[in-house]
């Protein structure tokens, strides 16, 4: 086995990757509240991916830049048990986040007779039965609506350990092989099924697994201080040139219809069909495109890390670096969003623009105060941790 080398680590943090992490969870949140004017600014109605591609691409990123270098050499059980933590403290998340919400409905449906709120979400089942409901909760084999990405998470952490040491070794190899599941796994429609309710899981780990594998190499690479994919000028002007055309087709009407018959025509062809749509569970051809070209322009072009590092993109990274606690408190504030958006609507406040945004403000706002209150502390235990200046001479 070849030796990986030793590290060579930035001396400075990325602020891209705290700033897109935090723009994509504002994003996430606001997505998360349908029915508002400000979902209609979000990523997803500019181009065929969303937040969540870039959401499940930078968590494998942040895993490769944390955890890579406890898998160089052996022995590996150290590490390991640390992501397998990271996995375990995720479930626990996803399930107290899950009670929280489920309290919220209950609380809307019974005190405020928004009995809406126990017909959305995935929450009818647990209604229908809830032994087998709550059965299907805590193995994670049913999911609330808008709940979905922490187990993927947590699935995909649970095999980090040995994809960095294969992201170490063999990163190429690895990277064909996550490409084959992802075909395998699309064109044969192969996804973990629920249950009580019978279906698949909406973030199939054997489709996302792709975008977390790249963003775990791209990680490793950064870990290093190399790139997984250099900057290239043709490769700078076709990613833009992609990221263009596909802007004009997700935002004309007339012309994206023509298109899209076009492309969905194809599917009467030997191609798998997954390749020739939008599906998001099995994160199809034109998703993955986008998204690949849109992440490599991003990461390419001086005038985005410039962006990032300005000091007013400080409440995005603020947002980013306490991804876990703004993403379960954006989710638990996306459900009471929801209620009173469906409060707005008994009143006739349908899409009405001041109260969307004093919702948008209210979640965005709490998220990035609790998100500064973590900063601050984990301040106060790095300070702690550091030996005072005559200890260090």
């Amino acid at each position: 086995m070849p030796d990986p080398g030793p590290a060579v680590v930035p001396p400075v943090r990325d602020a891209r990757l705290d700033v897109l992490r935090g723009l994509a969870l504002v994003m996430i949140f606001i997505n998360h509240v349908p029915g508002t004017h400000w979902e209609g600014w979000t990523s997803r109605n500019f181009g065929f991916s969303d937040a969540a591609e870039g959401f499940v691409f930078m968590s494998g990123l942040a895993a490769g830049l944390a955890y890579s270098g406890g898998f160089r050499r052996a022995p590996f059980w150290p590490a390991t048990t640390r992501v397998w933590g990271r996995a375990w403290t995720l479930i626990l998340v996803h399930m107290t986040v899950t009670v929280i919400a489920l309290g919220l409905t209950g609380a809307a449906a019974l005190w405020f007779g928004l009995h809406e709120m126990t017909r959305i979400n995935n929450v009818p089942p647990l209604l229908a039965d809830p032994l087998a409901g709550f059965l299907g909760l805590a193995l994670l084999s049913h999911q609330l609506g808008y709940m979905n990405i922490l187990p993927l998470y947590a699935v995909l952490l649970a095999v980090t350990p040995a994809l960095l040491i294969a992201a170490l070794r063999v990163p190429l190899a690895l990277v064909a092989v996550s490409v084959a599941v992802w075909l395998v796994a699309g064109s044969l429609r192969i996804a973990p099924p629920t249950w009580p309710v019978p279906s698949i899981w909406f973030f199939n780990p054997l489709s996302w697994q792709l975008l977390f594998v790249l963003g775990l190499v791209s990680g490793t690479a950064m870990k290093r201080g190399r790139r997984l994919v250099p900057v290239r000028r043709w490769l700078v002007v076709l990613s833009a040139a992609v990221v263009g055309c596909i802007m004009v087709w997700a935002i004309w009407d007339d012309l994206g219809a023509r298109l899209n018959a076009g492309m969905f025509a194809l599917r009467d062809t030997w191609l798998p069909d997954f390749l020739l749509d939008y599906d998001k569970t099995f994160v199809s051809g034109p998703r993955v495109l986008h998204f690949l070209a849109l992440a490599y322009l991003l990461s390419a072009l001086p005038a985005v890390r410039r962006a990032c590092e300005h000091p007013a993109a400080w409440p995005l990274a603020v947002l980013g670096r306490h991804g876990l606690t703004v993403f379960a408190l954006g989710t638990v504030l996306a459900f009471a969003g929801q209620a009173v958006k469906l409060a707005g609507l008994r009143v006739g406040l349908e899409r009405d623009l001041l109260l969307d945004s004093a919702i948008l403000v209210a979640g965005l706002g709490t998220q990035l105060a609790v998100a500064m209150v973590r900063e601050r502390a984990a301040g106060r235990r790095r300070l702690g941790a550091s030996p005072p200046p005559a200890a260090r001479r």
